[in-house]
């Protein structure tokens, strides 16, 4: 008998060690992805996953980072929370990126950080931290498990807490010695409703309040709807769009919110906000007589510093999260409540009355987008070199097929994809991270994107700053396989940054710019197939073979820096 044998044997047979019990909690939550790194703390836990028979694929990083980012767009694709682990010390504080951007983005991801021994505590061990105070202000719930008896019960509360309510991060420590100890495994069972989010049963709308709210629209008579991330995420799409048709009211979105309806839906405005929008959206909300807030935190980005819709216009708000309704603008009717639960009470309340007005939103979205198109066009036809982010936008929307999944970094890509990039269906079909805007999140979020939704067509978009911060997952990409298009903007600048100096600050460029990087060469080492554009007229046959390439490919495009641009941002950090 071997010796890992002779070990599993000494547990009784009406116990199980701590380890063996999360991973079984893992099992039982409907987990059968997860993300991670090894390291010596993580030892016991990963033992058991050699051991059991659980039907959970482990898919070893190259960091902790990129491992919470993995997990955050998988969640996206899928509804399930995803499951990102690391050791401790280095590996709690790599990981926190990807939970605080997942958090802060209502999006339910279980980092699990294995740590040092409860009774090395204060001895000085290798890697010590207080990791469950480094986690409380970033998560929605936290703990560390210092009691195998009590592991079953935290795990449940892990997920209960991410999927209810408004969904979110949550944490949990797991000290070497807690997962050897044993506990009883009568105790190791799931609630399946928490597998995936939301959890029912979901928030329910006031009645009361419902009828404020209909009483108030059908008051407007330029009303429009701003949807945040909240309706996609709610799986709202259908109820948003038969409240809409009631009124032909306008639908916009927040960058986060795009998917909320197909762009191509006649009563689409598109994006506003001071990133992604136009001067033809932006009319369209400050025109309105009553503004619906859906989802939506009403933040610096979407209101352009809260001037847009202008102060004192009424407002609608429907929010899971008590604590964002009111917070930026006095609200007329408040809705705490689940975006789907309260548009669907909505329409029922509003199909009960007659004369409902006519908000002519099928004619303002025309009218946005024409002037849109009219601006954008001649910019996505341009021969120009270096090769104008337009064109690339414009290009791929020929190319890929509708259910394609485009993952955008910060920088060139997202405003260029929000403002010009037409999203033919609802639902989430476009990813980035628009809480705290890390560079280097579209590569790892992609492959979690991949994993979650394999038979899409997945594209990373990226500066080539981004790049520099998450190149080496290309050998995990490789490693799987994965049928992944990265797209790099290379411009040899941190382009956002280079353009808030050129209009807030005199042109005083000051270290923003570095040397350019043959990014396809890169890629290539790592076994990516790659190819760099530098002409216009060569973009379509380089895109066109990658997408259709059966493994991992990347498109280097030497491309016009933000600064020298037409960029869809209203204005820059000044």
């Amino acid at each position: 008998m071997s010796d890992s044998a002779s070990d599993s044997s000494a547990v009784h047979s009406n116990q199980m060690t701590g380890a063996d019990a999360l991973v079984r909690m893992l099992q039982a939550n409907n987990v059968t992805h997860m993300f991670g790194l090894c390291g010596d703390t993580t030892l016991p836990f990963y033992d058991s996953l050699s051991r059991l028979d659980h039907g959970i694929t482990h898919i070893l990083t190259r960091d902790e980072r990129h491992a919470g980012y993995m997990a955050d767009g998988y969640a996206r694709v899928t509804g399930k929370p995803g499951v990102c682990e690391g050791p401790s010390g280095g590996g709690a504080t790599y990981i926190l990126p990807g939970v605080v951007e997942a958090n802060e983005s209502s999006i339910p991801i279980l980092a699990i950080t294995t740590d040092v021994a409860t009774t090395s505590r204060g001895k000085y061990p290798l890697t010590e931290l207080d990791q469950e105070a480094l986690f409380r202000p970033l998560t929605k719930w936290n703990a560390s498990l210092d009691e195998a008896s009590r592991l079953p019960a935290m795990v449940r509360k892990a997920f209960r807490s991410m999927t209810t309510g408004t969904p979110g991060a949550a944490h949990l420590a797991l000290p070497f010695n807690t997962q050897k100890a044993t506990l009883n495994p009568d105790e190791v069972w799931a609630d399946e409703r928490h597998g995936s989010f939301p959890a029912e049963p979901r928030m329910a709308p006031d009645p009361a309040a419902i009828s404020a709210a209909a009483e108030a629209l059908i008051g407007a008579k330029r009303a429009v709807a701003v949807c945040g991330g909240g309706p996609v995420i709610s799986g709202a799409e259908a109820e948003l769009r038969a409240l809409a048709g009631l009124f032909n009211m306008p639908i916009s979105t927040t960058v986060s919110g795009q998917g909320s309806v197909a762009e191509t839906d006649p009563l689409a405005v598109g994006v506003v906000g001071s990133n992604g929008a136009s001067p033809a959206t932006k009319s369209v909300v400050d025109e309105a007589d009553l503004v619906l807030f859906i989802g939506c935190r009403a933040g610096s980005v979407t209101t352009e510093r809260w001037r847009s819709p202008k102060p004192g216009t009424p407002i609608i708000h429907i929010d899971s999260d008590p604590e964002v309704i009111g917070a930026n603008y006095a609200t007329e009717v408040a809705i705490n409540a689940d975006a789907k639960l309260a548009l669907a009470a909505l329409v029922k309340d509003l199909l009960q009355r007659s004369d409902l007005p006519d908000f002519d939103g099928a004619a303002r979205a025309a009218t946005a987008w024409t002037n849109k198109l009219a601006a954008f066009e001649p910019l996505a036809n341009s021969s120009e070199t270096p090769i104008r982010p337009e064109r690339v936008i414009a290009t791929l929307q020929h190319l890929l097929p509708q259910d394609a999944i485009i993952v955008a970094d910060p920088g060139t890509p997202c405003p260029y994809f929000s403002a010009h990039y037409r999203w033919p269906t609802a639902g989430r079909n476009f990813i980035t991270n628009r809480a705290h805007g890390a560079l280097g999140y579209a590569l790892a979020a992609s492959m979690g994107a991949h994993v979650g939704r394999p038979e899409a067509k997945t594209v990373a978009v990226m500066g080539d700053g981004s790049f520099g911060f998450c190149c080496g997952e290309f050998e995990t990409i490789v490693r799987h396989n994965m049928p992944i298009t990265s797209i790099v903007f290379s411009n040899a600048t941190y382009g956002w940054i280079k353009a808030g100096q050129d209009s807030g600050f005199g042109k005083r460029y000051y270290n923003v710019d570095f040397n350019r990087t043959d990014h396809a060469a890169v890629a290539s080492a790592f076994g990516v197939r790659s190819w760099t554009v530098r002409e216009p007229s060569e973009l379509a046959a380089a895109l066109t073979e990658a997408l259709a390439h059966d493994g991992p490919t990347l498109v280097d495009v030497i491309s016009q820096p933000l600064h020298e641009a037409a960029a869809p941002v209203s204005e820059w950090v000044a």
